[in-house]
């Protein structure tokens, strides 16, 4: 299954010389690296996906739950709208 592993990017650890500085100045580094879990690419797919659902469940920010679970709500009710089901059978 070698041709769907995706091509790794090289890493360069460049100092710049006259940089008085802990690391690199040029490093970049995503908004929200610090307080995410999932960012390492060790595993395959199914422990990726593990590891953000579990992260998900163990969010100490209850108001993003609540706001994924209307968004999906949301979702199916314009899916079901779409492909025209009896909402009715319900009620």
């Amino acid at each position: 299954m070698a041709f769907i592993k995706l091509k790794q990017n090289k890493k360069y650890n460049y100092k710049p010389r006259f940089y008085k500085g802990e690391g690199s100045p040029y490093a970049m580094k995503g908004k929200f690296d610090a307080e995410r879990t999932t960012l390492e690419a060790s595993g395959g797919l199914k422990s990726r996906f593990v590891k953000a659902v579990d992260e998900y469940r163990n969010s100490p920010d209850k108001a993003v739950n609540r706001r994924v679970y209307i968004i999906v709500a949301i979702l199916v009710l314009l899916f079901l709208f779409i492909i025209d089901f009896d909402l009715t059978i319900f009620f």
